[in-house]
């Protein structure tokens, strides 16, 4: 038997390591209940009976015994922190950036809001909650995800420490703080935080620059298809390691030391200094085990070989994640290079072969995640390969003099002298590709995923010379006609109340008309709801444009995420109702209509439209502003099909509320996340609904008031909240 990824028993032969792994991809989803999970244990068996070598298909079946009892280990691992859910609570641990991990117990749990402090021993106070799922269409499932961060070794994160005060915190200790410290020595903000996001993973920094007021530098790294750059990876581990060999080569050192050296060095590069994640985990395997062969003189490497080998000792380790959207992207793109070498014969041999080779692995990288991608996101950059050849040539020097730079700690502002305009660089690039549209995608169905798996395989054997191209492409164009077919008889007519935490989004959806209603927003904290939320709900849901859009009132919580919904989708109109002079929230969505071109209307009441049998009418504001309070104010809105009605009073508090005229409703969305100065007894009795929504979330501000909730109950009204049930679908007949 060979070792693992090298070839030693003749061309063709299966590696040992690639049934095993589709065992232990079986067995783990056998162990999560996925029925499927026999089909992909069958297939390794199949793989290794088709290789005419019986003993594979017994290691398959080993594997999968092995992925079932990974899986089971670390679902059955009880919860330290259940005795305190609920609970005030005050915790002392290490803070990594992204977890607390507590010595005692021995956790880990999330912060919410993240700190803005820098990663180091921290003392925090909150009140414990469990991790929220998937709460809109598209959106983070962070209960899903929380689970694949756990592993065989390392405790998943089970708790969320809610409204998170810092009591303490103190500089990052060790290796990890020197080599930050060497990364920033000297440098910009911007700069210095794209090197922490490059060479060590940590995007908090990143994630708070913005390149102009509402164009953040990672929305511009996900438009321009160069995210993964941020992610460490095996770009990475490859310009450090392919640097330290030329080193090591000009010195004379011999190749067991030459090769040996780096491959010890990634042990500690991977566990002291960068951290355990899917990419990095799988590059430092697969990049260990080519090192430590190069120097003992064996084979050949087989790249499928190796990457089944790191897909197995990651999963045994971490088996959750099989269904991590980081494990999935870099495994599929490291398959998808697997076929550069074969690709690059198909271009004119006239051209120089480092530019055939950057060529064709920009293309299959995207091809190879595309659906993921697709799917994860709701878009698909458009400007990738250009973006993506031009990056390169700067990470090729950035990484290298970046880890320099790191090693020498605060010594390091001379390195940083070449570092900064680099940096800078890229960053311009990041900009400038980052302007470039992008491609909207809705949900990929599994008639999707079944279309893009045949175009792939017709790829793969064209490639592979076992098909012609015209077969290839003829099967592309057949697979693309039929995805390109209306995908439902009976388009939506539905409102959607999105889950957006404290605050207010509603979609109104209909054949010839989609309204947004407020966005959400995030009072005291920059997540970017409207990015991070309403949008990806928005492409979930096949949104690929809004005809009118419509902030309500001025409040950070109702129209603050507007802003990124102007910047990501063509928008017909904006609608506002009192257009308040100097107001920071306000002014800066009128400065994205502005920029994104998009009309500006103040409504009155008497304004309306009128679309698919469906009339939108405006009930508030009247001509005259007649307060200058935000809320009284607000916009107000009916929607009446046939004998159906519905209203949003955005935060109308009451009496006006009572003095609008909403009439007769069969559902209201209540005002004001159920203030207690709103939903009067008078009000309830002039509309009569059968049912209210409320959209609410975690507060202090004691919505929706007990009073409110009396009075609904008192009339008879069905209550349905979205801190409760999440978004909340409601079909307009």
């Amino acid at each position: 038997m060979s070792w693992p990824g090298f070839s030693s028993g003749g061309a063709g032969r299966l590696a040992w390591s690639v049934p095993a792994v589709f065992g232990v991809m079986g067995g783990i989803q056998l162990g999560l209940g996925v029925w499927w999970g026999a089909l992909t244990l069958l297939l390794g068996m199949v793989l290794a009976l088709r290789d005419a070598r019986p003993l594979l298909a017994v290691l398959a079946l080993a594997g999968a015994a092995a992925g079932f009892g990974s899986e089971r280990l670390v679902a059955a691992r009880p919860d330290p922190l259940l005795p305190w859910r609920g609970a005030q609570v005050t915790l002392s641990g290490e803070w990594d950036g992204q977890f607390l991990n507590l010595r005692d117990p021995r956790a880990r749990l999330v912060l919410a809001p993240k700190p803005l402090v820098r990663p180091g021993p921290l003392v925090v106070s909150g009140r414990l909650v469990a991790p929220e799922g998937q709460r809109t269409p598209g959106g983070f499932n962070q209960a899903a995800w929380l689970r694949a961060q756990g592993g065989v070794f390392v405790p998943t994160p089970t708790a969320v420490l809610v409204a998170a005060q810092v009591r303490g915190s103190q500089p990052e200790r060790g290796l990890r703080g020197w080599f930050r410290r060497g990364l920033t020595a000297g440098l910009p903000t911007r700069e210095a935080a794209l090197m922490t996001a490059i060479e060590l993973g940590d995007r908090n920094d990143i994630g708070q620059q913005e390149f102009t007021q509402g164009y953040r530098v990672r929305d511009a790294f996900n438009r321009a298809g160069l995210a993964h750059l941020m992610a460490l990876s095996g770009q990475n581990v490859a310009l450090i390691t392919g640097v330290l060999i030329w080193l090591l080569t000009r010195l004379g050192w011999p190749p067991a030391w030459r090769y040996g050296l780096p491959a010890a060095l990634l042990v500690p590069y991977l566990f002291v200094l960068v951290g355990v994640s899917p990419s990095i985990t799988r590059a430092v395997v697969m990049g260990g085990v080519v090192l430590l062969a190069l120097a003992v003189g064996r084979g050949r490497p087989d790249p499928i070989g190796i990457t089944a080998l790191a897909a197995l000792v990651c999963l045994l380790l971490f088996p959750m994640w099989l269904l991590d959207i980081g494990f999935q992207l870099s495994f599929l793109a490291v398959l998808a290079l697997s076929l550069s070498g074969r690709a690059a014969r198909r271009l004119p041999e006239r051209w120089p072969l480092w530019l055939r080779l950057a060529l064709v692995a920009s293309v299959l990288a995207e091809l190879g995640t595309l659906p993921v991608i697709a799917a994860t996101f709701g878009q698909l950059p458009l400007v990738g390969l250009p973006a993506n050849l031009a990056a390169g040539v700067v990470m090729a020097a950035l990484v290298p003099l970046g880890f320099v730079a790191g090693l020498l700690g605060p010594l390091a502002a001379p390195v940083n002298v070449l570092v900064g305009p680099l940096a800078a660089g890229l960053l311009g690039i990041v900009e400038a590709f980052g302007q470039a549209p992008v491609l909207a995608w809705g949900q990929v169905s599994p008639a999707g995923f079944v279309a893009y798996a045949v175009c792939a395989g017709a790829g793969v054997l064209w490639l592979l010379g076992r098909v012609r191209a015209p077969v290839a492409l003829g099967t592309v164009l057949a697979c693309a006609l039929l995805l390109a077919l209306p995908p439902r008889l009976h388009p939506a007519r539905e409102m959607v109340y999105l889950d957006v935490g404290q605050g207010d989004a509603t979609l109104i959806r209909l054949p010839h008309l989609t309204v947004l209603v407020d966005a959400g927003g995030s009072v005291g904290s920059d997540y970017d709801v409207g990015g991070r939320t309403v949008v990806p709900a928005l492409r979930a849901l096949g949104v690929r444009h809004l005809d009118v859009v419509v902030g309500t009132h001025a409040d950070t919580d109702h129209i603050e995420g507007l802003n990124s919904v102007l910047r990501a989708l063509p928008v017909g109109e904006l609608w506002i109702g009192h257009n308040k002079a100097g107001d920071p929230v306000l002014d800066t969505l009128l400065a994205a209509a502005r920029e994104e071109g998009v009309p500006v209307r103040e409504v009155r009441r008497g304004d309306h439209v009128r679309s698919d049998g469906v009339d939108l009418s405006v009930l508030w504001p009247e001509g005259r502003v007649w307060s200058t309070e935000d809320n009284e104010n607000s916009v107000a809105l009916r929607v009446q099909s046939g004998a159906w009605s519905t209203a949003i009073l955005g935060d109308l508090p009451d009496p006006a509320e009572d003095l609008i005229g909403v009439g007769k409703l069969n559902v209201l969305k209540v005002a004001h996340h159920g203030s207690r100065f709103s939903t009067d007894a008078e009000l309830l009795r002039q509309t009569a609904p059968t049912d209210a929504v409320i959209s609410v979330g975690r507060n202090t501000y004691g919505h929706p008031h007990p009073d409110v909730l009396g009075r609904l109950g008192a009339a008879g009204v069905r209550v349905w909240r979205t801190d409760q049930s999440g978004t909340i679908r409601w079909p307009i007949p």
